[in-house]
């Protein structure tokens, strides 16, 4: 219900203050309610106060330390004091104005003293300058600072592109920095890799020889004592006959059609079993002499 009055009476809410003059000066303060006046004693209802919380929007455009353009949006929380209504009544004509002047005046003292990324990082003590004059001053005019919001801080639009670039080229040399990281690791491991993988196979081959060999000897040595008369050079020109017979047979088996030519013939087998028994005694000599 809002507040309506008439000659003789008036009806305050409860969100508001009336102001009470007798032959045009102050007399009393009207609390909430239905309050009679005497028209004819000089009583008059002059007035009625809000005492809910207003907002005020301040604008400030001011620049700082580091010669850069800004504006501040500043968002003011303001009441008037019950007990102070008829100060807030008569000393202020436009509190809204009062209000706007020391904001613009305690932000453009402070602001310059600022780098724009102070500005942002300090914002709140900015605010709470801003806050700390207001309390003083609009005190002593029956109004009451209840928060003062530091909404938002709007660089130029041309500082805007130039911050958003310079974060967009240190965000892309991270992201090089990290992919150059991460191909080395890749690449380090791919070596490792084949390292391991050249050191097995090699291991492998060599415990497939040394199982071939053994082989070999086990059965040069078993064909010996089994076959009376026969050398180990015989029983290891039958082996080799047996290995190259069984070499044809794989060549031939194999469904790829890659023409191969080799020697053939008991001679051919014979030089092949040659350079085997020279080449080995060549390594055995070798290792003697070592």
């Amino acid at each position: 219900m809002g507040n309506t009055w008439c000659g003789v009476c008036a009806c305050v809410d409860q969100a508001g203050i009336g102001v009470v003059e007798r032959w045009g000066r102050y007399e009393r303060l009207a609390q909430p309610g239905l309050h009679f006046f005497n028209p004819f004693a000089g009583e008059l209802l002059a007035g009625i106060l809000s005492t809910r919380i207003q907002s005020l929007e301040v604008r400030i455009e001011t620049k700082t330390k580091d010669n850069v353009f800004v504006q501040l949006i500043c968002s003011i929380q303001y009441r008037v004091v019950k007990m102070n209504a008829d100060d807030a009544f008569y000393e202020l004509q436009n509190p809204q104005e009062q209000i706007q002047a020391y904001v613009f005046d305690v932000v453009r003292a402070i602001v310059p003293r600022m780098t724009l990324d102070e500005l942002f990082e300090q914002k709140g003590e900015v605010a709470k300058a801003v806050l700390e004059e207001l309390e003083k001053v609009m005190g002593a005019y029956g109004y009451s600072i209840e928060h003062i919001l530091m909404v938002d801080i709007i660089p130029d639009a041309s500082v805007r592109r130039a911050m958003n670039e310079i974060n967009a080229a240190q965000r892309l040399q991270l992201a090089s920095v990290y992919k150059g990281e991460a191909e080395k690791v890749l690449m380090v491991k791919k070596a490792e890799a084949e390292a391991e993988a050249k050191y097995l196979g090699g291991v492998g081959v060599a415990k497939q020889r040394q199982a071939i060999t053994d082989g070999l000897r086990e059965n040069i040595l078993n064909f010996s004592h089994k076959v009376e008369g026969t050398s180990a050079k015989e029983v290891m020109d039958l082996i080799m006959i047996t290995q190259y017979f069984d070499t044809i047979k794989d060549l031939g088996n194999s469904s790829k059609n890659t023409t191969v030519f080799i020697p053939h013939g008991p001679g051919h087998v014979r030089d092949i079993g040659d350079q085997i028994r020279n080449g080995l005694m060549e390594a055995a000599s070798a290792n003697i002499e070592t």
